[in-house]
């Protein structure tokens, strides 16, 4: 894990130590409603409105189908990232009126809003205002990092906490040579729990550098980041037992603040939204998006999550008039529509 961060802790402890764990209310899906670079929606709206456009219909179909699934009283809701971890010297102020009115011009609802850098560390805000230390979202995710030894493991390789980097197998490796005229052996890369052929990646999960005073600073990486969306998305991060990024209401007669910081992690646009977290994930994505996507994956099939919580939404979601049933795994709970032509 990156510098100065400690794993959670484990061993013999209290019951009555234990946080509570603090329940959330859950849809039956969360959609992501496409995504586009910060510069498309400043310089290129009309094409940010066309794809819109095209993105209703296949909203309703979704909506459609999980009726069918669970039920007239199914829960949906719909939400936007924006990235501003990338460029945080943005203007939200001139990127958010004209990402909404593109949505309300093709008509397509977006419940939820919620900030990239939001996934590295996210704040409690009361009427707008951010309260207290924020939480370091990355870095408690990162924490609970499990990578898969690769046996014989030798030691040459740095782990995952020290180098950053997370496979989904054994990478590939030079063999030191028994004798100084014997060439070395190369051994390819294999992907653990393979069929027959291995498809493997290998993920960086951030990158150390240093800020204008030399101190020492994590840049995360997209797919890390990207996780961690899905991860809030699914209900499944608490801090001390407390939920994380909880939506804020959109307060439509106040000016866009201009700084990112000064946006909730997550604000609620619609008033009568169902709730932003929820039992399984869609996102519609561009198809460049694919190998982030793929690493997502990779990234949560690693982490040790907290059993409790994934307990709770077991059970809340049997609770359902149409019980819903939740996988062991959380990656089973994502799915993708790749769109083509953005």
């Amino acid at each position: 894990m990156p510098p100065n961060i400690r794993p959670p802790e484990s061993g013999y402890t209290e019951a009555s130590e234990r946080p509570r764990i603090e329940p959330i209310d859950l849809s039956h899906l969360s959609i992501e409603v496409g995504h586009f670079y910060l510069n498309d929606i400043a310089d290129d709206i009309d094409m940010v409105t066309a794809e819109f456009r095209r993105i209703v219909p296949l909203v309703a179909a979704f909506v459609e189908s999980a009726r069918i699934r669970f039920g007239d009283d199914v829960r949906v809701s719909t939400c936007y990232l924006i990235d501003d971890y990338f460029q945080p010297t943005t203007d939200p102020a001139q990127i958010l009126p004209k990402l909404l009115d593109a949505a309300h011009e093709a008509g397509l609802r977006i419940d939820y809003l919620a900030r990239e850098s939001g996934c590295w560390q996210t704040s409690t805000f009361a009427d707008g205002v951010p309260l207290g230390a924020p939480v370091p979202v990355a870095e408690m995710v990162a924490a609970r990092i499990v990578a898969e030894p690769a046996p014989p493991d030798t030691g040459a390789r740095p782990p995952t906490a020290q180098s950053g980097w997370l496979c989904n197998g054994r990478r590939s490796s030079l063999e030191e040579p028994a004798q100084a005229m014997r060439a070395r052996t190369y051994r390819p890369p294999e992907e653990f729990g393979r069929r027959e052929h291995s498809i493997f990646l290998d993920v960086q999960l951030w990158s150390t550098g240093t800020d204008d005073d030399g101190a020492e600073v994590i840049r995360w990486s997209c797919p890390f980041l990207a996780a961690v969306w899905h991860l809030l998305r699914l209900g499944m991060l608490r801090y001390h037992g407390a939920a994380v990024a909880q939506p804020q209401p959109w307060d439509r007669t106040q000016p866009w603040p201009r700084r990112w910081h000064e946006v909730a992690p997550v604000l609620r646009l619609e008033p009568d939204a169902a709730p932003f977290a929820a039992y399984h994930t869609l996102s519609m994505l561009p198809k460049r998006y694919i190998g982030i996507e793929h690493s997502v994956r990779v990234i949560l099939d690693h982490l040790a999550l907290d059993d409790d919580v994934l307990a709770q939404v077991i059970a809340h979601g049997a609770d359902n008039p149409v019980p819903v049933s939740i996988p062991g795994s959380v990656s089973e709970r994502l799915s993708h529509l790749l769109l083509d032509g953005s």
